[in-house]
């Protein structure tokens, strides 16, 4: 449902496309349900939730539920494949979100600025996110910019969404989401979602320890204090589950850390497939000895393994997305074709994308409401666990899923 009215007559025209939705009558809903709201900071580092950078979500994490050494994310370490992977239990390896940028043989090229592909629902179908299990369970939900959300999946959307809008403020955000809440009982969603980018893009920009990070990390702290005020104002504070995470951390890039792709194989051997931090290659029609010979093993800054033979810990290598040559950058280093990376500003950047065991990819988990108990703090966990956790705060049946529920338990006053 792509939404851009005004106020009054947006809302209008959100009930009325809520009761036309097919779904069971009101009366047949749960009435029980506790909502449940799961919000993402991208690429924001357990290590910046400090009184003095973000004290609404430290205030947050002190009273209920922390990781404090953070989460692990999936392999890799990238936004779509960890967004999805939180919100089906799955594995990148599984659910076929296996890369920002990847390629099918049947449906062509997928990009995040390809709206059009990011829209598709043939390229989730691998996965089933909550939100579709939810529908399915008679419960609506509202989705803000969650990847995966604007597509339509094993039939069923959201009952209501937005597409991605980055010039949104993150006020603008919450304030979207709190109408959502506004509506009346028999509209109102039960779980819903809602993404900040800002503090990913501005440390992807400038690197995650400089000014312009941080101030994107007390813009969404705002944000967040605004929407705590806002569940407060609606007595909701008290009556709904909110779960806050990232998905991956994030690093300094020197100046200069920075290997042109055209530099690890001849482009006479091989097709780049995506850059970055996770190199994928195939081999063109009859070059493959040629490709094997220059990108396995270790080389300056990176390694290159078949697909089927990478580190087992990672989990990938099966999906037939997945290219037949990877190769890993070391942490602090990027791969881009050479015409991006002699434009680099001479300055510090961030990145992710390295290995998942790493503490700089440690992900954000923290939670509050009356499921979870008060001044938890967790070890260390991989975040296909999240969705799991999702599924019991809902009470549906969850998906078949690589995650596991026991790790959260002692977070839970209930379990």
């Amino acid at each position: 449902m792509r939404l851009s009215l005004p106020k009054t007559l947006w809302l209008a025209g959100l009930l009325l496309l809520a009761g036309c939705a097919s779904r069971p009558p009101a009366a047949s809903l749960p009435s029980a349900h506790v909502p449940l709201l799961l919000v993402s900071v991208d690429g924001l580092r357990p290590t910046d939730v400090t009184e003095a950078q973000m004290p609404a979500l430290a205030r947050l994490a002190r009273q209920g539920v922390v990781a404090d050494q953070g989460m692990v994310p999936s392999y890799p370490s990238l936004t779509f494949p960890n967004h999805y992977t939180l919100v089906t239990g799955l594995r990148p390896d599984h659910h076929g979100i296996i890369q920002n940028t990847m390629r099918d043989d049947t449906l062509g090229p997928f990009a995040l600025s390809d709206r059009n592909a990011v829209g598709d629902g043939r390229w989730w179908n691998d996965g089933l996110p909550i939100w579709v299990s939810a529908e399915q369970a008679g419960l609506r939900t509202a989705t803000m910019f969650w990847p995966g959300s604007e597509a339509e999946i094993h039939g069923h959307r959201p009952s209501y969404w937005l597409p991605f809008d980055k010039t949104m403020s993150p006020q603008a955000r919450v304030e979207r989401l709190l109408t959502w809440l506004d509506l009346p009982a028999d509209l109102r969603p039960t779980l819903l979602t809602l993404y900040f980018d800002q503090v990913d893009h501005e440390s992807h920009d400038f690197g995650p320890d400089s000014e312009r990070a941080l101030e994107a990390r007390q813009q969404i702290d705002r944000a967040l204090g605004s929407l705590l005020d806002g569940l407060q104002q609606r007595g909701l504070a008290g009556h709904l589950n909110l779960i806050v995470v990232s998905d991956h951390g994030m690093t300094r890039v020197a100046p200069g850390h920075v290997v042109a792709i055209e530099d690890m194989a001849p482009a006479e051997d091989v097709e780049p497939i995506n850059g970055g931090q996770v190199v994928g290659f195939v081999a063109k029609p009859g070059r493959e000895t040629a490709a094997a010979q220059h990108l396995l093993g270790r080389h300056d800054h990176y390694q290159c393994w078949r697909k089927q033979d990478l580190p087992a810990r990672w989990h990938y290598g099966t999906h037939p997305r997945v290219p037949s040559f990877v190769c890993q950058m070391d942490e602090g280093w990027d791969a881009l074709p050479r015409k991006y990376a002699q434009q680099r500003p001479n300055r510090d950047r961030g990145s992710h994308g390295f290995d998942p065991e790493l503490p700089s990819m440690r992900a954000t988990f923290i939670a509050s409401g009356p499921a979870f108990r008060d001044g938890v703090h967790l070890p260390p966990f991989d975040n296909v666990d999240v969705y799991p956790l999702l599924a019991h705060l809902l009470g549906i049946a969850p998906a078949a899923n690589d995650g596991d529920l026991t790790p959260l338990l002692p977070a839970l006053k209930a379990p």
